[in-house]
């Protein structure tokens, strides 16, 4: 079984809903605490073994790369003034190995469009995806968590969480099916109203793929919206495979949850 290696960051996204605050910085580089939220995510990669972080960036996250690169002149002025102190938290031992690509998407035709910008960067590879507007907390990460899945099952894996039915029409909402101890994706409606909405889980912005989703995505046509949505891939990939493995995370804690755009 190949190892996930790379892991996929959409985030070439307005960030619309937390204007005028993104109006010049990007949703992904507003501070949770000390550290962009960003971080966070690309955190939870790193500690699962990712190797490569994959961006789908824009021209407008520019912030986004120089966050991740070195700024030599800051530590410079660091070591001079005595602040040696701060280096680790400017350039983190744990990103030393740690590849970062970026890819730019030239418009913003939905998630789906986006993952798609990164197949020839992923080759016949497994892989990760995460939303970084869903900071998840919980004891062992939830990336860790759909890792040990995909490990144990050789299967893709997607991360779910119940939610109340006010939130169904932000996310993807799957119809589960329970075999054993395990449970299937039988069906997955994006964004649904309440009276339409086949479950309470819903898709909290993890999920791990076999490259084969990139054939789905090709296939899959634009909605109303002119979007390319991830959510029809998986459909479309469901009718052939007819169950996708799902492991419910057990999540201590999930703040922000509701900056999914």
């Amino acid at each position: 079984m190949k190892k996930i290696k790379k892991a996929v960051l959409p985030v070439a996204g307005f960030g619309t809903r937390f204007l005028p605050a993104t109006k010049a910085i990007p949703k992904e580089m507003l501070p949770i605490i000390d550290k962009p939220l960003i971080e966070y995510a690309v955190e939870e990669a790193v500690d699962a073994g990712i190797e490569e972080i994959i961006f789908i960036t824009s021209h407008t996250k520019v912030a986004i790369e120089n966050h991740f690169d070195s700024n030599f002149e800051l530590e410079e002025k660091l070591d001079k003034n005595n602040k040696r102190q701060y280096i680790p938290l400017i350039n983190p031992d744990k990103f030393k190995n740690i590849r970062f690509t970026y890819v730019r998407q030239k418009s913003q035709k939905g998630l789906g469009d986006a993952v798609a910008h990164a197949s020839h960067l992923i080759n016949d590879e497994p892989f990760a995806i995460l939303l970084a507007d869903d900071l998840i907390i919980s004891d062992k990460s939830c990336l860790q968590q759909l890792s040990e899945v995909y490990y144990e099952n050789n299967t893709s894996v997607i991360g779910v969480n119940r939610v109340e039915k006010e939130k169904y029409s932000k996310y993807g909402v799957i119809e589960p099916n329970t075999v054993g101890k395990n449970l299937f994706i039988q069906n997955i409606v994006e964004k649904p109203s309440p009276d339409k909405a086949p479950s309470d889980l819903a898709v909290v912005g993890r999920y791990i793929f076999d490259s084969i989703i990139f054939d789905y995505l090709e296939q899959v046509k634009e909605d109303k919206s002119n979007e390319i949505q991830l959510t029809d891939a998986i459909q479309l990939m469901l009718q052939i495979i007819r169950y996708l493995h799902v492991n419910i995370m057990v999540i201590s804690l999930i703040v922000a949850a509701n900056l999914v755009m």
